[in-house]
């Protein structure tokens, strides 16, 4: 009987259940032993595997996190660590490894299949949709809801006071998160890690919304833009007359009930692990393109180069008059 692994690995993402649950029941229902590797690749490195079955994953569908926990592991980015992985799936005779996670974690199952002939499987888990090869990632859909509700619940304070509040959101590198936040929540600006800000333009926006009569004015600031918050909260006090407000979402991004879109993807994602596990096709990433579910290479997804969406980022000028 063929015997797989799956584990939820970096930070976790809306969704991730559904994926586990899909992977799950699927390989079972094709009589295939799978074993949930706990607190990703630390686990592995630890020996933290159990054997699931269909009741394993009940209830789950709808509930934000991972039943198999989460980490980012050190250890395993070195040969020590990685060797120690290996010794774990051959314990328990588990030759195809479903993983559940971002870049790195996608990244660290290529290396594992590289140096150690695993088949790997990458699931885009990741809320800041930061993969080239995927449309998007499981837990973009519900994080941006997320941030939506915020920026409303926000809006109608910041009326109240006339201010400007800045919205700080995830994404580390990736602008994704603000960007589509920003357009669909109405922001007057949007500060992305791959565009350049002028702080004087900022404030010259602020302060044209103010002659217009705009009672607020939303800033949607990703994470890993290079002005720090501190920076553009003084050049705002010093440049407009409103008082200006910060708020950081952090964490409230993660979790929460997934969104139909996410459960979708995620079951999507996970079944398509399992038919190519039975087809014998290796190392594949899988994810969503045009409405339609594909797999690629892994080492081939990984290198794609990531886009970012200029017209939509121009148009926020216009909307936002």
């Amino acid at each position: 009987m063929k015997k797989i692994g799956v584990l939820t690995s970096g930070g976790d993402s809306p969704g991730m259940n559904a994926a586990i649950r899909a992977v799950v029941r699927y390989a079972i229902y094709y009589d295939m032993e799978v074993y949930g590797i706990k607190k990703g690749y630390e686990g592995l490195i630890e020996g933290e595997v159990e054997r699931l079955y269909r009741r394993s994953v009940g209830d789950i569908l709808q509930r934000g996190g991972t039943i198999l926990k989460t980490a980012r592991s050190k250890e395993f980015e070195t040969e020590e660590g990685m060797a120690k992985a290996y010794e774990t799936l051959k314990k328990y005779k588990i030759e195809d490894l479903v993983v559940i996670g971002g870049n790195g974690s996608l990244t660290g199952a290529k290396v594992l299949s590289e140096k150690f002939r695993v088949n790997v499987y990458g699931l885009p888990g990741t809320i800041d949709n930061d993969l080239s090869y995927t449309d998007n990632t499981i837990g973009f859909d519900t994080a941006i809801n997320t941030v939506l509700d915020a920026i409303t619940r926000i809006r109608d304070t910041s009326s109240s006071h006339e201010r400007t509040c800045i919205i700080e959101v995830m994404g580390r590198h990736c602008g994704d998160i603000a960007l589509y936040s920003g357009v669909t929540g109405g922001a007057e600006i949007v500060m992305m890690p791959e565009i350049d800000c002028d702080l004087d333009e900022i404030c010259k926006k602020v302060n044209e919304g103010i002659k217009s009569g705009k009672l607020h004015n939303t800033i949607i600031r990703a994470e890993g833009v290079s002005v720090k918050t501190d920076e553009l909260v003084a050049k705002l006090k010093e440049n407009t007359s409103r008082d200006v407000k910060v708020i950081v979402l952090s964490y409230l991004q993660r979790g929460g009930s997934p969104t139909f879109r996410d459960r979708m993807l995620a079951t999507q994602c996970g079944m398509r692990a399992i038919e190519l596990i039975r087809a014998g096709i290796k190392n594949r990433a899988i994810g969503e393109r045009d409405g339609h579910i594909v797999d690629f290479d892994i080492a081939e997804a990984l290198e794609m180069p990531r886009g970012t969406d200029y017209d939509l980022y121009k148009g926020i000028d216009v909307l936002s008059m």
